[in-house]
């Protein structure tokens, strides 16, 4: 699946620019300050209907603008083009829209690229709060597994209902003989939760320890899960048993899924806590990279990446290593100030910031 155009009109400081794409590597060149990280962040907000860099998608409304608004086409296996058309307006809020109509999200999923960005915004996958982690561990695993992509929601919706009954309970409006069947329907969806989530990190340790080398982690470095909840269901009913009185004190779960860990360590110092912001950026660029070489090896479709100021901490060596990780196949959109801190192979396509027109094709 190839994205073959996007569009931003306006979006923070992009009033209307519009470039056309190919397949591989496409390096978006300027001066800081020129918009090429507003572009990016139009390509992820038309493609996945929210942005990365931030929680609140009005601010990507530009000053003095009543709305923000990106689209992008999407051309599939088949040859049939889709358009994917994302907005936010301060009256109106948020929509998302595919060939011009509403549809669920997992319709929309089904008709674009998954999305990989690496970002000096998106740090806090390494060094934010657990929830960060899980989450993007959640989505991996739906990439990699189709089938399991259901099981975040499973699992959240048995918490959420769990929980619920305790609020309940505390308010004399139910009986506690109900908690044994969501005890039994949470144990089963976090069993397979985590299940999921274990096996999606041994799968991860082997590409990220290795592409942490190659850019410059020194020490070895591991993925680790940390499961807070026990593997089986049958485990996982038995200490929700024995944790169910302090549960009822504090109105909600102590203990599940919900509380997991991925742990980021080199040198065997976890990244979080003690990696400097050069060690943090190169650990999030090896997950993305272990993600991609797992989906690649699988026979999963590759997702698009958005590499942002990916250059400026690399030495000349280990930008030539980033770029031949991404050999011929998929499509990587790179924003680098200079030309000349791009290897060779990231410069066969460039698109110039600046937009010197309303519309550019890659040079």
């Amino acid at each position: 699946m190839l994205v073959i155009a996007v569009e931003a009109r306006p979006l923070r400081s992009l009033q209307r620019a519009r470039i056309e794409l190919d397949s591989g590597i496409t390096s978006l060149v300027g001066p800081n300050g020129t918009g090429k990280t507003n572009l990016l962040e139009a390509l992820y907000f038309a493609l996945a209907g929210r942005s990365f860099r931030t929680a609140d998608r009005r601010d990507l409304i530009p000053f003095g603008s009543s709305f923000a608004r990106a689209e992008a086409t999407v051309r599939d296996d088949d040859g049939a083009e889709h358009r994917l058309l994302a907005s936010v307006s301060r009256a109106e809020g948020r929509r998302h829209l595919l060939d011009g109509s509403a549809a669920d999200p997992a319709t929309v999923s089904r008709q674009r690229p998954s999305v990989a960005v690496f970002s000096p915004d998106r740090l806090v996958l390494v060094k934010g709060p657990p929830g960060e982690r899980r989450a993007h561990l959640d989505r991996f695993v739906a990439a990699r597994w189709p089938s399991r992509a259901e099981l975040r929601q499973r699992f959240g919706q048995a918490l959420a209902q769990r929980n619920a009954l305790f609020a309940r309970l505390l308010a004399g409006r139910a009986s506690l003989s109900q908690i044994e069947a969501w005890d039994k329907t949470f144990a089963a969806t976090a069993s397979a939760l985590v299940s999921a989530r274990a096996e999606a990190v041994a799968e991860l340790s082997g590409p990220f320890a290795t592409t942490a080398e190659e850019l410059g982690l020194e020490g070895p470095s591991t993925l680790e899960y940390a499961p807070r909840a026990a593997a089986s269901a049958e485990e996982i009913q038995v200490g929700l048993e024995e944790r169910r009185d302090a549960d009822m004190r504090l109105g909600r779960s102590s203990w599940g899924p919900h509380l997991d860990e991925l742990k980021m360590i080199t040198a065997s110092r976890s990244l979080r806590r003690y990696g400097s912001q050069g060690q943090q950026r190169i650990a999030l660029l090896a997950l993305l990279f272990a993600e991609r070489e797992s989906l690649a090896q699988a026979g999963r479709p590759l997702p698009l990446m958005l590499l942002d100021d990916v250059m400026s901490e690399l030495d000349p060596s280990r930008r030539d290593r980033l770029v031949e990780r991404l050999g011929g196949e998929g499509q990587a959109l790179i924003s680098a100030a200079a030309e000349d801190s791009l290897p060779p192979r990231a410069r066969g396509s460039i698109v110039r910031m600046p937009l010197e027109h309303e519309e550019a094709a890659a040079a």
